[in-house]
């Protein structure tokens, strides 16, 4: 039966819900969110090997490392599944839960055969823009004797060459900007990268004076609370700290000390307490990338006694900022994430008095014979230089105008490097293997043990990489996930364990390559959704970001190929809500 006042009470019902919808602002769909942190911080030590935090642990104190180890998740078996263990590509996976398949991102620098033939290309050097805050004493145009033509600014930087979108791109997506998204480091790759494309702000520092500054990319000027920071005379006391007063290599000399790493916490402070971070009704993210433990890694290597007296700063650091969060915005009010972009190799010197094979191939040797015989087969008697110069494994790049000159494909030109360099590696042994021949007699064997000799686990070309085959085996996928391209032809040149490139010119040892010292980092979680616990079993830092985005209720960034771990959450009705 057709009743006239319940069909118009429905009809009043329907209109007053498309009013209010009508009504609904973009601000309002965006706080669908409630209950989520009010911040979310993303912790990165540079060059920081899984196996630290157990080494040290005795050496913690109050709750430093010990909020994530005692109080938090901890996943103690975290390996990256690629192989080529990067800074920038590094940062790039933490960010968007991708590999550099996905993301784009191999190297810290490359050539870019569509930008130049002349010089490498940084990660996120990007010539559109210009660096911001950069004080005058460095701009190539003030200094002493600087000709007319010299620039009057810095070239800038941006993520252009990111091809996915990271966590906090989804955080942005998701509130329609309102969250607020902020990178912070020494250096600008391991800023911009894992904040992405939308990020509001992604800051590093000058490497000569050490001030913060950033790129056109994302604002005109410094904020004013930064440019406060600049000139309130903590730089000074950085230099105090490290005993570098005065100097004009902020980078060099005091990045490598702890007080670089309390320099960046303060400038922390600054960015949250001057964006108000936290404190608005909706979730922000902040990514700090700690520089310091890989600028003295390089050059001590990670089982030195400054290395060990850099980790227990750090933990005290850590302590003192954690307080501080917690009386500004709340650890309740907070998900905290810890991890690296990479692991380390010990110094290979030291690793050879153990007995491990950790042998140093002389690049500048390797391209001398490579283009010798490259020259021999395909311009006897010139020296056409077939390889591009400033080679940094695991890459080889090839000059391909000069093959293509010599109407050399780019297959065969792949394929004839990749045969040539076991031979090329090997040729620089100290103790070569002797030649048996039948009824001839053994050579006189040593005494004692031999220097280690390089070798070569693996080459692989770009065609390889991009198109397979490749081993069907966890090898055969680290592999794969390592390539991108910039319009070159190289090949992947993988050594022995322990083994590397001769480096003894600047530093003491170095990371590159897929072994799994190289490859192991830690990853932990603090927050209201986590069970704390040890856990173990093969974890990956893809996983961060995906965890992350499940939790807060977003889209998992564009190419993430991480899981939720799932089995360090708590049952959802169990986690308290957040008041926003």
């Amino acid at each position: 039966m057709f009743h006239p006042l319940r069909s118009l009470s429905r009809l009043l019902l329907v209109c007053f819900a498309a009013v209010l919808m009508m009504q609904t602002s973009p601000e309002a769909w965006s706080q669908a969110y409630v209950g989520k942190p009010k911040l979310i911080v993303v912790i990165v030590i540079d060059q920081f090997r899984g196996d630290y935090l157990n080494r040290d642990r005795a050496e913690f104190k109050g709750r430093g490392f010990r909020l994530f180890m005692n109080e938090g998740a901890w996943f103690t078996d975290c390996y990256y599944d690629y192989a080529n263990t990067k800074t920038a590509p590094g940062h790039a996976t933490i960010g968007t839960g991708a590999y550099s398949d996905g993301h784009g991102i191999e190297s810290n620098e490359w050539w870019d055969a569509s930008r130049s033939d002349a010089v490498k290309v940084s990660s996120v050097q990007d010539e559109r823009y210009q660096l911001v805050g950069v004080p005058s004493s460095s701009i190539p145009a003030n200094l002493p004797g600087a000709p007319s033509t010299a620039a009057k600014f810095l070239v800038g930087a941006s993520p252009l060459n990111l091809r996915a979108s990271t966590l906090g791109d989804e955080l942005r997506l998701a509130t329609q900007g309102r969250a607020k998204v902020f990178g912070i480091s020494l250096k600008d790759r391991a800023a911009i990268l894992p904040v992405g494309q939308s990020a509001k702000g992604a800051f590093w520092i000058d490497n000569a004076s050490g001030q913060f500054i950033t790129s056109s990319y994302y604002m005109q000027h410094l904020p004013e609370w930064a440019q406060a920071f600049n000139a309130s005379g903590r730089i000074a006391q950085a230099e105090r700290e490290a005993n570098a007063e005065g100097t004009t290599q902020f980078y060099d000399l005091v990045g490598r000390t702890p007080a670089a790493n309390s320099y960046e916490f303060d400038f922390a402070k600054a960015v949250i307490t001057g964006e108000k971070l936290g404190q608005r009704g909706v979730t922000d993210l902040v990514t700090i990338s700690l520089s310091a433990n890989d600028i003295q890694g390089h050059q001590l290597g990670p089982d030195s006694d400054s290395e060990e007296q850099m980790i227990v700063s750090l933990d005290r650091d850590f302590d003192k900022f954690f307080s501080w969060l917690d009386q500004t915005v709340g650890l309740d009010n907070v998900w905290l994430a810890l991890t690296a972009d990479h692991g380390i190799a010990p110094v290979p010197s030291e690793a050879a008095k153990l007995g491990v094979d950790s042998a140093m191939v002389n690049m500048e040797k390797l391209y001398a014979q490579l283009e010798k015989e490259l020259n021999d087969r395909h311009s006897p008697g010139a020296h056409v230089e077939y390889l591009m110069p400033l080679p940094e494994l695991p890459y080889i790049v090839l000059n391909k105008h000069a093959f293509e000159k010599a109407h050399v494909s780019e297959q065969t030109a792949e394929e004839e490097l990749a045969a040539l360099l076991p031979d090329a590696v090997a040729a620089q042994s100290p103790a070569p293997l002797p030649q048996l021949k039948l009824n001839e007699p053994t050579p006189e064997p040593s005494q004692k043990r031999l220097p280690p000799a390089p070798q070569v686990a693996g080459v692989y070309t770009r065609l390889q990489l991009a198109n397979g085959p490749l081993p069907p085996t966890d090898w055969g996928r680290e592999l794969a996930h390592s390539y991108a391209y910039h319009g070159n032809w190289f090949v992947m040149l993988v050594l022995g364990g322990y083994q590397m490139e001769d480096i003894r010119s600047w530093g003491g040892t170095t990371h590159f390559s897929p072994w799994s010292y190289d490859r192991h980092v830690p990853l932990a979680f603090y927050g209201s959704p986590f069970i704390p616990g040890e856990y173990h079993g093969r974890v990956a830092p893809v996983d961060l970001a995906v965890t992350f985005a499940s939790l807060a209720g977003v889209n998992f960034p564009s190419a993430a190929t991480g899981r939720v771990l799932k089995e360090a959450l708590k049952p959802v009705h169990s986690i308290p809500s957040i008041p926003q």
